[in-house]
């Protein structure tokens, strides 16, 4: 029997690698449902440069949590963004979409991050392709405080410190 060629070997090899890190298991994030995610839900409120950020965060349910965010300077919305964070092969998957005053969309369609850490009452995402963000975190480090950790996909790292309405 004649052994294989190196040049078959290498291609066997980097099929298996691609095979791998295309798989659904290796996707996913670490283990997680929308319940773990029930400490998101509420109003919050905090400062955006001049003016302001609003979250505003559903129950979880069926499968998915979800937050309609507005942001406001000088009397006037200047963005909605609607989140669903959604279960996804036994971890979570989180899309955002933005849209400038009118309805106009900022992007030709929505962002997808997938589910990197999660603690008690912290949870990050990281960004899968393309989009502004390339990291999003969310804590709670009071029951009256809610901070959303924005890092952009140009390496910008912004906090937002929000409170609750409720």
């Amino acid at each position: 029997m004649r052994p294989a060629c190196r040049r078959c070997r290498s291609k066997a090899t980097a099929t298996l690698v691609l095979a791998l890190l295309t798989s659904p298991a290796w996707a996913a994030g670490p283990a997680a449902t929308v319940a773990d995610l029930a400490w998101m839900t509420g109003s919050w409120k905090g400062a955006m440069g001049p003016g302001t950020l609003e979250e505003n965060w559903s129950r979880p349910d069926g499968g998915s949590i979800a937050s309609v965010v507005r942001g406001t300077a000088n009397g006037q919305t200047n963005m909605i963004e609607l989140i669903v964070i959604e279960e996804s092969e036994g971890s979570l998957v989180l899309r955002l979409q933005q849209w400038n005053p009118g309805f106009v969309p900022r992007s030709p369609s929505a962002q997808e991050m997938r589910l990197a850490e999660i603690s008690e009452r912290r949870i990050s995402f990281e960004a899968v392709g393309e989009g502004s963000l390339k990291r999003l975190t969310y804590s709670r480090p009071a029951d009256d405080t809610f901070v959303v950790d924005v890092e952009t996909a140009g390496g910008a790292k912004i906090a937002f410190d929000l409170k609750a309405l409720d």
